[in-house]
Parts: structure tokens; sequence; C-alpha cells
């Protein structure tokens, strides 16, 4: 067992029930408020321990990492220590905030480096250099196919061999609470023979979640899929925010471009593989034999629960095991051909679909193309997303003992420009 994720373990600090954030988990992220420039933080219950604070007072110094580390803007630094270093960080912060531990009490430093939540910003918590977002919902992938090609046959012929996957845009990938600025671009109407220039009519969200390179490759180098999860460090939820009737008119005959560079959210908490490791579950089986190279062994995925609200009103319902293609397959397939990977590198999941129609992850599914509306519990009704609306991410492992959550990825949609 990972010493860290040991269910016996009880923190000083207040961890309400049900709190995504128990001693177990301890996510790592940046923050900052105001007087504090931004800095390495770890979620515990409502509060976020300030790592520059304690490695000031000498708490990592026997790990030899320069204290430096936890006072930059970004995780990056941090994550290419190895995870030998990193994991050696979580545990320490878990001797420190374990209730029964006496040797490494930092209790009555409490104020020096516990804040509250709600009284910090968070922030962006690794610089991304390439983005991927990956099609990898066999459930999401059918329905899209059944809606604008061939019910009978929804899945293109090369859907079950291979992850498909498109180049995002990296630049544009925003933390939790950030705006969303509605879109504009071309459309094609129905009926119309000439495209129009104006703001997207058929705003939508999708319901992923990421994964962040956590060691870096060399071009040329392909990885294993029985290594993959050796250069992964964590996951955050990820709102592939998409403008439909953009996205109809310009992806023939190439891919998502303008539809979907306009924003991404994500989740700032990244939860390590390692506090995810007891929640391990085997992803569907693969119906189709796959080529040596994306052959796996093991539980190569995680019963992590998923979930959309709409105005503070849950309308999705999914888990990230329904996934087809796993991450290390994923990973795998992405660096077949030499693609080198660098930390901080995000690789998106794709919108995350379930059996059920309550548990499809983008309004394009809920509403089946605009054609059956979403009813709200304050009358109102909607089709894609409006000025305004509110979308809520929201992601966690449950035994009967504790939740191992990601926290929220909130976005709001402002109206277009004028």
């Amino acid at each position: 067992m990972i010493k860290a994720n040991n269910p016996k373990l009880r923190s000083w600090v207040s961890v309400p029930e049900g709190s995504d954030f128990p001693i177990q988990n301890l996510p790592f992220g940046i923050f900052k408020t105001p007087g504090l420039s931004p800095r390495m933080g770890v979620a515990i219950g409502e509060q976020v321990a300030d790592l520059q604070v304690l490695a000031e007072h000498g708490f990592f110094d026997d790990l030899n990492i320069d204290r430096s580390i936890f006072a930059r803007p970004f995780l990056n630094d941090f994550i290419a220590l190895g995870k030998a270093k990193t994991s050696a960080v979580r545990y320490r912060i878990s001797q420190i905030l374990d209730n029964d531990l006496e040797a490494w009490d930092a209790s009555e430093l409490a104020p020096f480096f516990l804040h509250r939540q709600a009284d910090v910003q968070m922030l962006l918590p690794v610089k991304v250099g390439d983005y991927t977002d990956f099609y990898s919902s066999i459930e999401h992938a059918s329905n899209v196919g059944a809606m604008f090609r061939d019910p009978a046959n929804p899945l293109l012929p090369n859907w079950r061999h291979l992850p498909v996957a498109y180049h995002g845009r990296a630049s544009s990938i925003v933390v939790s609470h950030t705006p969303i600025r509605r879109p504009q671009g071309q459309t094609l109407p129905s009926g119309a023979t000439q495209p129009v220039f104006g703001p997207t009519q058929e705003l939508d969200f999708e319901l992923e979640v990421a994964f962040i390179i956590g060691k870096p490759t060399n071009l040329g180098q392909q990885i294993p899929t029985a290594e993959a999860e050796d250069y992964i460090f964590g996951l955050v939820l990820f709102n592939d925010w998409s403008a439909r009737d953009i996205q109809r008119w310009e992806y023939q005959p190439l891919g998502p471009f303008l539809s979907k560079n306009f924003a991404s959210t994500i989740s700032p908490w990244i939860v390590t593989l390692e506090a995810l490791e007891p929640f391990r579950t085997a992803p569907p089986k693969q119906t189709l034999g796959v080529l040596p190279y994306l052959q796996y062994e093991g539980k190569k995925s995680f019963d992590i629960h998923l979930e959309v609200a709409l105005q503070g009103q849950v309308i999705c319902r999914s888990n990230f095991k329904h996934l087809y293609w796993n991450m290390s397959q994923q990973l795998a397939h992405h660096t077949i051909t030499g693609c080198n990977m660098n930390i901080g590198d995000m690789l998106a999941s794709g919108t995350i679909s379930g059996t059920k129609p309550d548990s499809y992850g983008s309004m394009l599914e809920l509403s089946w193309r605009g054609t059956k509306p979403i009813a709200l519990s304050n009358g109102s009704t909607r089709y894609f997303l409006a000025d305004h609306d509110v979308v809520t991410l929201r992601g966690w492992c449950a035994t009967k003992e504790r939740r191992i959550g990601f926290g929220e990825a909130t976005g709001v949609i402002l109206p277009a420009e004028n």
C-alpha cells in the first residue's frame, strides 16, 4: 500500500464529511492570495496548505529539494523532479498533516501555512506546451456517428483499431472560473447555400478528463503501454468547449479547428495517479483484436464518477471507466511515430458518455442534435448553451469511508463581442 493512501490516516486539519480532499488525496495546485506571489499548494479539506511556507521552515530539506521549487508559478519544475521525489513530498505532506504523527507536526504553524480555499485564487497548475484531445468513448463516437452518418454503422472503420485524436490549442486552456466568451465564426445555416458570419448558436460543453505528462521523452522515442503510467503525473477534469455549428461547416475535410480552439477549462487540482491507485478497474473489453503495440495487461482504468451541472442542475452522470481506449493506449499510440512528450503536456480523453441518455457527456447528445429539449428546474429549456449559463464539471472516486475528488471545473458563458 502507498503510505500516503493509508485509509486509517486522519488529519488534524478539519475535513468535512464528503470532502473531495481528505488526507488520502493531497492534490497539487498553484494558488495566490492578495500580497502573496503564486506558489505551490495542496488541498486538505476546505484549506490550502502553502508548500512554500513549509519549505521555508525546513520540512522538505532532508529530501534534497531546492526550496525555490515551491515558489514557482507552475508545477512543471516540481513534476520534473520525478515520481520518486514528488511521491516523497506527498508522503511528507501526509506526515505533516497526520493527526497521530508528532515527528513532523506543523499544527502550531497552521495560521502561517493554511489558507481557506474560499480566500485564494487558483491558477493554471502547469504551463501547457502541447495539448491533444482524444475521441475514446465508444458511446460518444457511436452517438455522433448515428446523428451525422449511418445509425446502423455509426463508427468509422478505423475507430476500433486506434485511438482517434486531434491536436488542440494549448494557449487557450484556462483554469476553472475563467469566463468563456461565446465565439464567432462561419456557419452554414440549414437550407442555405452560402455561409454566414456571427456568434455560434450551438455552443456546447464536453465532459472529459485529461492527464498530464510527468516525464519527458526524446524525439524518436516510443512509450510502450507497459511503461505509459510512468510518464503520467496526474489527472484533471477537462471541458472541451465546442461550437457545433462552426464545427459542422469547417471539419470537411479536416478535423476541429476554430470550433474548439477558443477555450478549454480544467480543474485547478492535479490528482496524482498514486491517490487514484485504490480505485483501479478494468477498461471495457475491446471486441476487435488490437495491434501488438496497443495491447496491455492489468487494470488500466479508474472508477471516477463524473457529472455535469448546468445552472446548478445535474444534467449528466457518467464515469471515466467507460472509456474504450485507456490512457496507456492513448500515450502509446501518440508516441508510436516517435513524437516527443514534454512535462506539462496535456492529453484529454474526449467526451465521456455512458450507455444511458442521462449519461451523455455533451449537449449535442443530450438534446440529440438539438431535437430534444433539456428541461431545467427553473422552467427554461436548452438545446445548446445560452449566454450567462454556468457549467460545472465534477469528478470523484468513492468508498464508504472517503471520497477522492477533483473539485470543480466551472465556466460561465459571456456574450459574443460586438
